[in-house]
């Protein structure tokens, strides 16, 4: 029977007929049908049609079986709340061997797979619906024992199993038509991988094959050279991405059918960990978001996983953490993709599960651990969720539970860590920095590097000294098992060179934060991305320095010209990277010229000074150099780049031993070690004390290192001192060296960190100790005190702390001068950072040119003054930023300030007013100023504070009033031309300082103030004939005075009352800041005629306004306190040209005026509040009483008022009627008036007054008028 179609037509009427019959197709049917297309008798289109059932029937069975599972999950996910409702009968199942012989074209299928007819039955199953026909066991397990008989000489081949051990050998084939098997692993494209893929999830029927199949992949890795995820890819033709494609279509799949198989999972990731995180991650997004809505099946154990671990989170707890552990740890077995997203979502909602979990993970496999990274990452990456709170001013609390979360369990488990830390590179790329957070948390975790800002000065002092004092002392908490952690951390980021990419991208973003985020972020987030950027780069700096090793270091970054010049790193930053890098340069260069000496081990300490001197200066010279083009040339003229380099090259370290600290360490460990002697005789107690023991030793070793140290490096500061500060001139010297010092040096590194703020106060007196020529101390310190309001309004929350930590260190400093004269004496009387006169460079400065203890006194009066100003303006700006920043910053320094008693009142009462006013608001400002509150009024009560008399030398206060009163007097007392007999008095006073001024005028001709004294000669002159003059006149004034006296006694009562009226039409309250800008020159002379002449501030006021040192105002008190100037007229002299120290004084009785008077008005404030209080508590009867009251008042001021007028105008009448006209005509009084010469009659100057009358009144009642 040659023909096909009549075989086909046979075979198809059996087909037919036991279809219709209730008996099954025998299986020697389906295995002659399979014969016949392996021979090619027939083909698959000649039968195929005659078999049952339908395509579509078994499209539709497929759709079904999927809807019926995404129901069943979603009723899984249904929370019943009708307990008495009953529970819905279970689904029965579906009875799949009844199914299976059914089905002709499945039976069929099988038929060939067990004959060896590969292609055919792949053509057959290709027609069926996906994963259809092998979702049945015996087609699966036919075709997984054809791959047995495939692979088995490549598995016997190449995976070996012991000697003892024995496998079952496969026999071969009865059909030779049968596929070949293969002998490489290139052979295995032929047969085994399509066959694989093919059978996908099915090969959970056959977990032997599995395991073959497993071993040959990792074979076939390791042949090509792959042992771990750094390998690289191999070339030519492999079947690297095969195994990638077995991976993700089958291994993985069939996995997920296997409960509790932790031996598979480990054996699937010994290949997978060949592969790079990139290649894994992308199988495990498949595997948990794909592979389970491709098989029914498994969408519904997904539902059941699901259900089991919700029931097991909500027993999650400290005390069980083991039989939960043991309970996640089985399920993650086979499904670890989708339970993990469910914890990570409860860790987000509530974190206080964050160590219960961490803790109930040591019970997952490798490849679980793996998944969760992958997990961490993926939910991180959520472009769904916001990373920031709903009022935007603070980071999404799901975000930090998780971040602490990635801390905990990278720490705790062995999880690799490069993809976390390239999604952190990745979000930085992208100019994000919320995800710094995570960083952060894995280094304070894995590392035990703390970002920790708010150090104790006991901390700040263990902080400069060594390594092991910074361990023992420093740190805030004991670091304990971060050795593995941390090598895993430092080995993730050097093979991958993330740590240089993340050091510049994190030094990038501070810049990108501050300038891009302001934008379009609440100001308070801003601060605070700005605040964990720079923590965190801090963090991680340290962290490179303490793992890495100096050579490690200095190999993988940059060098200090590449990060300023190519990457764009701030000078803080680059050289906070390059210090490490500083010190291994010198010390190697160090010790190769103290080698060069053949008797270098017996070299003197002044040799070793110099040669190490030598090294520096060989090391730091290519820096100097690199750091000219970074700023304008003219900057060079003030500093030097050697100064700049040295500034910022030094820490704590090199100038600084705390003594202190390392004998409180010492006397601490020997405590602890007779402690420890006495507790236990065991060999553990004798090897803690021998520990203990060995630690003494090391720290008193370290500490004579340091010493030794900070020896030579003061030996090189001495050296280089000469050449820091440039003087072009005098006025160079005191003003634009401070200037450029505080803009390159102070302000950008006391705000870097907490340590870094006590080195720059550090360094302001090492300078000022060293006598360094052309810088000025005293202005320096001036500059930084006098106006701190736009470096505070400028901080963040953490450079806000620092810089009060930097104000606290240097208060400390200025404090300790001002306690003691004698210290004073000794480390500031004659250094020339307390001159207050510059002069040239071939000059010399005298004693008389340097500043006092008394007049330093006053200074420092006038610091707490100008601190207190700037503390109140920030307090009542309302702005959310500079209340808490000046909260933060009186924290800080009240070891130091306030300590008078009038400046600690007035701030306690703004504190208060900012207390109330947020109470109910801003919460966080509330409980800072809550928290100041009790410390100022701690100290208040302590005793500490002092009165302004034991501050500084006061005068008293008659006498300032009486010289204020004279000098308002002789400037108002004029009438009609003729000058009063007070004013007369007055000038003869003058005349008499002139006198007692004449040779303090004639000494001091030279270049400067030579028109002063032609004018005080002149006066002098002129002194005889106008005492000639007074006395001729004298009676003339006796009588005017008696008519003015007459004249005022009349009009004393109208003048009252108009004045009342004027003020009430006329008169507005001035502000402060004006009542100071126009009275600025009464006050100010006021307050130096209260302290005299020698007062400091006033040799050092400005040429304009002075003139001449010794005769600036000619008050007698100037004349008796004056020191006499230098006679030499060829001596060329430059006065300090800071505008805050030339108005010292005039500032400080401003700001006392200013305090005064606020004071006051915030007491008349409270007096209102009162009054409006007790007001509306008032009954309505009241009211109206008030109210008539009221009224009876004005009728009554408007009866008096014209009264007055009447009054006004008789006179007017009579003295008309006295005057004639020019013609000798009467002058008839005028009755009728326009309008607005009614405010004319209302003034307080009648009309009949001249001019200079009318004035004179005037300044009389309002003196401030006169700035008009």
């Amino acid at each position: 029977m040659k023909d096909p179609k009549i075989v086909s037509e046979v075979l198809a009427s059996k087909f037919t007929f036991l279809r219709n019959s209730e008996t099954s197709v025998p299986r020697s049917l389906y295995i002659l049908t399979a014969q016949l297309l392996q021979h090619s008798i027939i083909s698959l289109d000649d039968i195929y049609l005659w078999l049952t059932p339908e395509d579509k029937v078994m499209y539709k069975e497929c759709e079904k079986a999927m809807r019926d599972a995404k129901e069943y999950v979603r009723k899984l996910q249904i929370i019943s709340i009708n307990n008495k409702e009953k529970e819905e009968a279970p689904e029965e199942p579906e009875n799949l061997t009844e199914k299976y012989n059914s089905n002709q074209k499945l039976g069929l299928c099988e038929a060939l797979l067990l004959i060896g007819d590969w292609e055919n039955a792949k053509n057959l199953i290709t027609r069926l619906p996906e994963h259809y026909a092998l979702s049945f066991q015996p087609i699966a397990l036919a075709l997984c024992n054809l791959l047995h008989y495939i692979i088995e000489p490549v598995y016997r081949e190449f995976c070996k199993l012991g000697p003892k051990i024995k496998g079952k050998p496969i026999p071969r084939h009865e059909n030779p038509l049968s596929p070949k098997q293969a002998t490489t692993f290139l052979e295995l494209r032929d047969y085994a991988i399509p066959m694989l893929t093919t059978l996908g999830a099915s090969l959970r029927f056959d977990p032997v094959l599995m395991y073959k199949v497993i071993r040959i992949a990792k074979a076939a890795l390791t042949s090509y050279g792959i042992e771990s995820s750094k390998s690289p890819c191999p070339n030519g033709d492999t079947i690297y991405y095969d195994i990638l494609t077995l991976l993700d279509s089958t291994i993985l799949s069939s996995l997920s059918y296997m409960d509790c198989n932790c031996c598979i999972a480990e054996e699937v990731w010994t290949v997978l960990k060949l592969y790079p995180y990139q290649n894994r991650y992308c199988l495990y997004s498949r595997w948990k978001n794909e592979t389970y809505s491709l098989y029914p099946d498994l969408l519904r154990k997904r539902g059941d996983s699901e259900k089991q671990i919700k029931n097991i989170m909500k027993r999650v707890s400290k005390e069980n953490i083991k039989p939960v552990g043991r309970l996640i740890g089985k399920l993650t077995h086979c499904s670890p993709g989708f339970l993990f997203d469910y914890i990570l979502l409860q860790i987000q909602v509530y974190s206080n599960l964050i160590h219960p979990v961490v803790d109930s993970l040591k019970y997952l496999t490798s490849l679980s651990y793996d998944v969760l990274g992958f997990c961490l990452v993926e939910c991180l990456a959520n472009a769904d969720k916001k990373r920031v709170k709903h009022d935007s001013t603070s980071i999404s609390s799901w975000l930090q539970s998780l971040s602490s979360f990635c801390g905990a369990v990278y720490k705790k488990y062995i999880i690799e860590l490069t993809g976390l830390l390239q999604y952190v590179a990745n979000q930085l790329k992208a100019q994000k920095s919320l995800d710094l957070l995570i960083l952060k948390e894995v280094v304070q975790k894995m590392a035990g590097v703390e970002a920790a800002e708010d150090l104790t000065m006991e901390q700040v002092n263990a902080m400069a000294g060594g390594e092991l004092l910074k361990a023992e002392a420093g740190y805030l908490s004991q670091v304990r098992n971060t050795k593995k952690s941390s090598l895993r951390l430092k080995e993730a980021m050097s093979e991958h060179n993330l740590a240089v990419a993340l050091c510049l991208l994190m030094a990038q973003q501070n810049y990108c934060v501050v300038y891009r985020e302001t934008q379009k972020n609440h100001l308070k987030l801003v601060g605070k991305l700005a605040d964990q950027c720079q923590d965190t780069l801090v963090q991680f700096g340290t962290f490179l320095g303490s793992s890495l090793s100096v050579d490690e270091y200095v190999n993988k970054l940059p060098t200090i010209q590449s990060m300023l010049l190519d990457y764009h790193i701030p000078n803080e930053v680059a050289f906070f990277l390059a210090r490490p890098m500083f010190n291994h340069a010198i010390n190697i260069k160090y010790d190769q010229l103290r080698k060069s000496d053949p008797n270098y081990k017996k070299l003197s300490t002044n040799v070793k000074n110099q040669k190490y001197f030598e090294a520096v200066n060989e090391v730091m010279e290519p820096i100097h150099k690199s750091i000219i083009p970074l700023h304008p040339v003219k900057i060079w003229e003030d500093i030097s780049p050697q100064f700049l380099t040295t500034f910022w090259s030094l820490t704590m370290y090199d100038l600084y031993v705390p003594d202190e600290t390392y004998q409180q360490v010492i006397t601490k460990t020997r405590q602890q070690s007779l402690a420890t002697m006495e507790s236990s005789n065991n060999n553990k107690g004798k090897k803690e004390q021998e520990r203990y023991v060995t630690l003494v030793e090391k720290l008193q070793d370290e500490k004579k290192k340091q010493h030794e140290h900070v020896e030579k490096v003061m030996y090189r500061l001495r050296q280089e001192k000469d050449s820091w500060f440039l003087s072009r001139s005098a006025k160079s010297a005191k003003n634009e060296t401070i200037t450029r010092f505080l803009q390159l040096c102070l302000f950008p590194r006391c705000t870097f960190t907490s340590i870094d703020a006590v080195y720059c106060a550090k360094f302001v007196h090492v300078i000022h100790m060293l006598k360094t020529p052309n810088f000025s101390t005293l202005l320096c310190y001036d500059r930084l005190f006098c106006d701190v309001t736009y470096s505070i309004t400028s901080c963040s929350e953490n450079e806000a702390m620092r810089y009060g930590r930097f104000l606290y260190a240097m208060l400390e400093t200025v404090m300790r001068w001002h306690k003691s004269k004698e210290l004073f004496d000794r480390e500031c009387a004659n250094y020339p950072g307390f001159v207050t006169k510059y002069r040239l460079n071939n000059q010399h400065a005298d004693n008389l040119d340097n500043v006092g203890y008394e007049n330093y006194r006053h200074v420092c009066h006038k610091w707490h003054y100008k601190l207190a100003k700037a503390m109140v303006t920030c307090l009542d700006s309302k702005d959310y930023v500079q209340i808490r920043n000046s909260l933060i910053i009186l924290i800080k320094i009240i070891p130091f300030f306030p300590v008078l008693q009038k400046v600690g009142q007035f701030i306690e009462k703004r504190i208060e007013k900012v207390r109330d006013e947020e109470k109910n608001n801003r919460q966080d400002l509330f409980t800072l100023s809550s928290s100041y509150l009790g410390l100022l009024k701690q100290r208040i009560m302590s005793g500490h504070m002092v009165k302004e008399s034991d501050f500084h030398i006061l005068v008293e206060k008659e006498k300032v009033m009486k010289s204020h009163e004279s000098k308002n007097e002789s400037n108002s007392n004029k009438h009609n031309g003729e000058v009063k007999e007070d004013s007369i008095k007055e000038k003869v006073d003058k005349k008499i300082k002139v006198e007692d001024l004449k040779v303090v005028s004639r000494t001091s001709q030279g270049s400067q103030g030579s028109g002063d004294y032609n004018t005080w000669e002149r006066v002098y002159k002129e002194e005889p004939r106008e005492k000639h003059r007074r006395e001729e006149k004298r009676d003339d004034f006796e009588k005017e005075r008696e008519r003015e006296k007459r004249r005022e006694r009349k009009e004393e009562k109208l003048a009252k009352q108009e004045e009342r009226q004027y003020r009430d039409e006329r008169y507005t309250e001035i502000s402060p800041k004006d009542e100071m800008r126009y009275s600025s020159d009464r006050q100010v002379d006021r307050y130096y005629d209260e302290r005299g002449g020698g007062h400091y501030y006033r040799e050092v006021r400005d040429e304009r306004e002075i003139g001449l040192t010794g005769s600036n105002n000619g008050s007698s008190s100037m004349g008796r306190h004056s020191q006499e100037p230098e006679t030499d007229r060829d001596v060329k002299r430059r006065k300090m040209d800071s505008s805050s120290l030339k108005s010292s004084k005039h500032e400080e009785r401003k700001l006392q005026q200013q305090l005064d008077y606020m004071l006051e008005k915030t007491d008349k404030k409270e007096r209102s509040g009162k009054a409006k209080e007790k007001r509306e508590k008032l009954s309505d009867e009241e009211k109206e009483l008030r109210k008539e009251r009221k009224l009876g008042r004005k009728r009554q001021d408007r009866t008096e008022e014209a009264l007055q007028v009447e009054m006004k105008r008789r006179r007017e009448e009579e003295k008309a009627a006295k005057l004639s006209h020019q013609n000798g005509e009467i002058m008839e009084p005028v009755h009728q008036r326009e309008k607005h010469h009614r405010s004319r009659d209302l003034s307080p100057y009648p009309r009949e007054r001249s001019h200079d009358d009318r004035m004179e009144l005037r300044e009389k009642q309002y003196p401030f008028y006169r700035q008009f």
